[in-house]
């Protein structure tokens, strides 16, 4: 987006001095005029934003430009020599532009000494759309490019479609018919942020050296490659979305009655048009543009349709929700220890597991899983299944609880393995020392496995620390001060432990025998 506070440059403001050849003496006062003028316009921004803030945009119209506003009666005779100042307001403000004006040129004659003369235009964006309508297409250019004092993206967006359809045109305006407005941007529905959707129709009728197709695509490539171009010269972050058509595709698409192009005949506004689109519209306003018989029919096929489509989906949703319960049943079946039952079986494992055997979960609590099996089974064996809208529903609300459940199932279990793990570490480890250094307390233990084993050099630091490290871990286990990943990282060092003991105790063993 143009910087909303960026100053006017010279240039702009200058351009009425253009033919004249000024001495020193009137180049110190143009300059300082110019400079006090910019104070001025800044100083007037400051109060419109202030006072209106939902102000689109607020510039300075070319002064090139000026007279084609003068010959359409914009703007009278006398202003000519004038600064434009041209604001635009949503569409909902239109009421409220009198009241504004009006205030306004009150703000701008309390500007004291000023020596240019501004005047003001407040429109909305339905008025440059209806300029375009008109097949005004200099005059909606001149306001693209007018010098933005301030904007939130509407000013923007006109600009860079100006300047990609000027790059465009420049490159094969022979070949273009229309270069058209479509979609939020047409709407007043845009942010400063949104893509800028454009359709661009090519003339395809008198094509003889390439196919129709061919000059689409060579066509479309070169429009895209304007693209970037006119965004780095616009000075804008919105995107251009372009739509290209074909002529002949265009028109077969208005036979058919599609109703993306119908859409696109009654609200693009075009920008640049060799009298194709506007007659389109017009006969589109007066009824004039209707569907083949063969249109007709087809959509009424589609509409035969639409029911046996919306019970394949309702099926989809089915098997959708079968899949949501049944996974995750079968991963907790395999956290617990146990191979991936197979989808017969998941039910009847679940509920032996869970519900008689651990009494984890009630059996009223797995009924969804009963149903989305039973229901897939009905749907496997019968070519006419259907289910309704209302199930669905239904079994959504259960799944959404089931699977809270099978949520706090899943910690108790992993609650239960890192128990089991942990006191299985510590069971090995100290087995193993017992076995080296005899039947005697845990702190005992530790005490000599550190002064005969690790001082002497049997054993490393290392060793010793995780050997206190896995103590460590039981005991915070038993306070709930374990997770998951702490317990597989003892796990982890304990097998370094247990590994080397394991190594030790069959040397000590080795040379016992060799004694004998």
């Amino acid at each position: 987006m143009t910087n909303q506070n960026q100053d006017i440059p010279e240039m702009n403001l200058n351009r009425k001095y253009s033919n004249k050849i000024p001495n020193a003496k009137s180049s110190e006062k143009i300059k300082k005029n110019v400079e006090k003028t910019k104070k001025e316009l800044e100083k007037l921004k400051s109060f419109i934003v202030k006072k209106y803030p939902f102000t689109k945009s607020l510039s300075v119209l070319p002064p090139q430009a000026i007279k084609r506003f003068i010959e359409e009666e914009e703007i009278p005779k006398e202003t000519e020599k004038h600064i434009q100042l041209y604001m635009i307001v949503p569409e909902e403000k239109v009421k409220e532009i009198p009241k504004m004006t009006q205030e306004i040129v009150k703000q701008i004659e309390s500007l004291k000494g000023n020596e240019n003369k501004i005047w003001l235009q407040v429109k909305n964006p339905v008025d440059i759309w209806e300029m375009c309508l008109d097949s005004k297409f200099d005059l909606a250019g001149a306001i693209a490019m007018s010098f933005p004092l301030y904007d939130k993206g509407f000013l923007g967006g006109l600009r860079i479609v100006e300047i990609h359809k000027s790059l465009v045109l420049q490159k094969f305006e022979k070949y273009v018919v229309s270069y058209v407005f479509t979609g939020s941007f047409i709407r007043g529905e845009a942010s400063p942020m949104s893509d800028v959707d454009i359709a661009i129709i090519i003339n395809d009728t008198d094509v003889k050296r390439m196919p129709r197709v061919e000059l689409r695509e060579r066509l479309r490539s070169i429009i895209y490659q304007y693209v970037a171009e006119a965004a780095a010269l616009a000075g804008v972050k919105n995107e251009l979305h372009i739509q290209t058509y074909l002529l002949t595709e265009f028109w077969d698409s208005v036979k058919d009655a599609s109703p993306v192009i119908f859409t696109f005949i009654r609200d693009g506004v075009p920008i640049y048009d060799r009298q194709t689109f506007m007659p389109w519209k017009a006969l589109l306003k007066m009824g004039k543009l209707r569907p083949s018989q063969e249109s007709i029919d087809l959509f009424m096929k589609t509409a035969e349709k639409t029911k046996e489509m919306v019970n394949r989906r309702l099926i989809e949703a089915m098997i959708d929700i079968y899949y949501s319960v049944l996974n995750p049943s079968q991963a907790l079946v395999m956290l617990y220890g146990l191979p991936p039952p197979t989808h017969k079986e998941t039910v009847t494992i679940m509920e032996d597991i869970f519900v008689k055997k651990e009494k984890m979960i009630k059996k009223s609590e797995m009924e969804i899983l009963v149903k989305a099996v039973k229901l897939f089974k009905e749907y496997e064996h019968d070519t006419k299944f259907k289910i309704s809208g209302k199930d669905i529903d239904g079994l959504v609300k259960e799944t959404d609880a089931y699977l809270k459940t099978l949520k706090i199932l899943r910690k108790q279990i992993e609650k239960r393995y890192q128990e089991k793990t942990i006191e299985q570490i510590y069971e090995n480890v100290f087995g193993l020392l017992k076995a080296s250094i005899g039947k005697k307390a845990q702190a005992v233990l530790i005490s000599e496995f550190e002064k005969d084993f690790v001082k002497k050099g049997k054993f490393t630091a290392q060793h010793l620390r995780i050997l206190n490290d896995i103590v460590k871990a039981r005991a915070d286990f038993k306070k709930g001060k374990l997770n998951s990943h702490k317990v597989e990282e003892a796990r982890k060092n304990a097998s370094i432990l247990i590994n080397d003991l394991i190594d030790y105790n069959q040397r000590c063993e080795l040379v016992n025998e060799k004694k004998k």
